[in-house]
């Protein structure tokens, strides 16, 4: 095996090496990863695109000067156009989000297992097998960080730096809905610090980036809006259905599924780190190769 070509997930880090191990396993891995990722949830997300694509066109429809003058009938179809899009929006986003980390970690898996070797099929398959696991484990987070965030915002942080590793629990450790919950409370005990400031650095910098790619979205609305010349009027209202408008949104949006796999990649490292510290596997099963190797000599 090319250690030079490899990334050893099974080892301690620090921050700075979750961030250089994150890009590097991306660029050595770029084509097989990605291709496996948008082979297993790219139809979900083109469904994501093309709903996205119609629920702003028909917003902008409806909001602009012409459809605002429209008949009450008109508007109760356009309505029901408009939630109906919504509707495949949202199951698609949810579908996607889903599909596109059970690829991610099923991928790491298979070649942290396989020592660099990735087997597609079986990818595919446990992809598959962790949707409704993966559904139920992200209700649950989603519910309760939400009710962490209403009752005070501290809570919520809290809850959510350890909720965040259960995702890599259930699908790696191959356990239920409630024990990859309660196992990410056990596995950054002691480490929460040091976890929420590695989480942290990986956020500001994918939350930077996304709003770098939807920078030209907004500057182009308030140029189509008059904003910058003084000279708004109802018409440059009706930019949501605008054909270029549409495409930077599109485009942001798959930005946006691209950075989400990058912070997805930190979070399966972070979650190796903490794995590592505690059970020490990966230097275990280091010396057990070692030692098979010395004994075929």
């Amino acid at each position: 095996m090319n250690t030079k070509n490899f990334v050893n997930f099974r080892r301690q880090r620090d921050l700075g090496e979750v961030l250089s191990d994150t890009f590097r396993f991306i660029r050595l891995e770029f084509r097989s990863f990605m291709g496996a990722i948008l082979k297993i949830s790219g139809p979900y997300l083109l469904i994501l695109l093309a709903a996205t694509g119609a629920y702003l066109y028909y917003f902008g429809e409806m909001m602009s000067f012409q459809g605002l003058m429209d008949n009450n009938e008109t508007s109760e179809e356009e309505f029901i156009i408009l939630f109906g899009v919504l509707a495949v929006l949202m199951i698609s986003g949810l579908v996607t989000y889903i599909m596109s980390n059970a690829a991610v970690i099923c991928y790491i898996q298979n070649y942290t297992a396989n020592n660099g070797k990735t087997d597609y099929a079986t990818i595919k398959r446990d992809s598959y097998q962790n949707f409704w696991p993966l559904m139920g484990l992200g209700i649950l987070i989603g519910l309760t960080v939400l009710l962490g965030l209403m009752i005070c915002i501290l809570p919520g942080i809290y809850l959510a730096v350890p909720l965040a590793l259960s995702i890599p629990i259930l699908i790696i450790e191959k356990r239920g809905v409630g024990d990859s919950f309660s196992g990410g409370f056990n596995l950054v005990s002691g480490q929460w610090w040091n976890t929420f400031f590695v989480l942290l650095v990986m956020y500001i910098i994918i939350m930077v980036a996304n709003y770098a790619f939807a920078l030209p979205s907004i500057i182009y609305m308030w140029i189509k809006m008059g904003v910058f010349t003084g000279e708004v009027d109802a018409e440059s209202m009706n930019v949501f259905n605008d054909p270029i408008y549409l495409a930077i949104n599109i485009l942001s949006s798959v930005v946006q599924f691209l950075m989400r796999i990058i912070l997805l990649v930190s979070i399966v490292l972070v979650y190796f780190n903490l794995h590592e510290q505690k059970t020490s596997s990966g230097a275990m099963g280091r010396i057990s190769d070692l030692g098979n190797s010395e004994s075929l000599h």
